[in-house]
């Protein structure tokens, strides 16, 4: 077995050029639908191996009616809290929301906190408006299109609201790096952080001594967590038989055998896409992320079908520009979050 390295800003590239020139893997990665749409031809359809009828609810890397993504795991995000500092059951929409963290402000207690990276200050967080229409891919691409805009969609005025609330009641997240953020959370200072199950080890690290949970960021009500996969499992369909069957078979038993099994648990440390994996001594956030993931009582991560670089390019500056302008309303911060994804789709 052969394992063939590169750097993570070349990977999708080179994996095209050697894919392309019939030097490229048996098994590859795929992060996401886009990127499986571009390797069409390339990806085997893994739909009529049993073992994949435990690929937990939605969790499937899919390419129309095929099945062409394993996943290696499960990952999760919403309200990171702080139990003893606020009861998830006491915020189940905007306004529940908005008197939680006046009332922690009040206290001398930031409510919540978002971090200047771009997938923390944005990329996450608007992945819910997205995930609450009837069907978030089909409304991304009507967005592609110039069909339908942000600044006229219910969800995302609430979400303004929301961001506007952020605004006028916590620290600028400009100011905030993800290490300041986690760490003010796990000193107590702070009730709440937008973030996901990837925060454990670092919590771990600082010694936290206080229960974390994970709730649902509440836009239009909504009561359940975001969990997606960050990337997949692949087979090359160019190989030849007896090597797709080699692929199919290391599949099988990475998901089956119990060594495999082990090893995604233990030694990749994924929380496990599959329902037949069983994974113990979880940090509260990753047993959330599970359960919820188990269940397929979650909401999809849209951000995966936004248009490549669109969150760091063109999304972060625009919400750059909102928590640095105080005066600039929710229906402007749309307009200007419209015009961006404008100049990132156009052609």
């Amino acid at each position: 077995m052969e394992v063939i390295g590169t750097t993570g800003d070349d990977y999708f590239q080179q994996l095209q050029i050697r894919l392309s020139n019939g030097t490229g893997p048996s098994i590859f990665s795929l992060q996401n639908t886009s990127e499986a749409e571009r390797l069409e031809s390339y990806v085997y359809d893994l739909s009529g191996e049993a073992f994949t009828e435990n690929i937990a609810p939605n969790m499937a890397l899919m390419l129309d009616d095929k099945l062409v993504g394993i996943p290696y795991g499960v990952e999760g995000f919403g309200l990171v809290y702080n139990e003893e500092l606020v009861n998830p059951e006491d915020i189940t929409d905007y306004e529940s929301f908005v008197s939680t963290i006046e009332e922690l402000e009040a206290e001398g207690i930031t409510g919540l906190s978002l971090s200047q990276e771009a997938y923390f200050l944005i990329g996450h967080i608007l992945n819910y408006p997205f995930s609450l229409q009837e069907d978030p891919v089909e409304f991304i691409e009507q967005l592609n299109a110039g069909e339908v805009s942000l600044a006229e969609t219910e969800e995302f005025q609430e979400f303004a609201d929301f961001l506007e609330a952020i605004r006028a009641q916590e620290v600028n997240p400009l100011e905030v790096t993800y290490d300041t953020q986690v760490g003010d959370f796990a000193a107590g200072n702070t009730a709440m952080i937008h973030q996901g199950n990837w925060v454990a080890p670092m919590l771990e690290d600082f010694g936290v001594d206080f229960e974390v949970g994970l709730a649902p960021f509440p836009l239009e009500g909504n009561d359940k967590i975001a969990v997606g996969v960050g990337s997949n499992w692949a087979v090359n369909a160019n190989k030849e038989p007896e090597e797709i069957a080699a692929s199919i078979a290391f599949l099988e038993w990475l998901h089956t055998s119990e060594e495999g099994k082990r090893i995604i648990v233990e030694e990749f440390g994924f929380i496990p896409a599959m329902t037949n994996i069983e994974a113990e001594g979880l940090d509260p956030i990753s047993q959330a992320v599970l359960e919820a993931s188990n269940s397929g009582e979650t909401i999809m991560w849209s951000h995966n079908y936004f248009p490549a670089g669109i969150i760091p390019n063109d999304l972060a500056p625009a919400a750059q520009e909102f928590f640095i302008s105080e005066d600039m309303t929710g229906e402007e911060f749309l307009e200007n979050l419209d015009a961006a994804w404008d100049n990132a789709t156009a052609e």
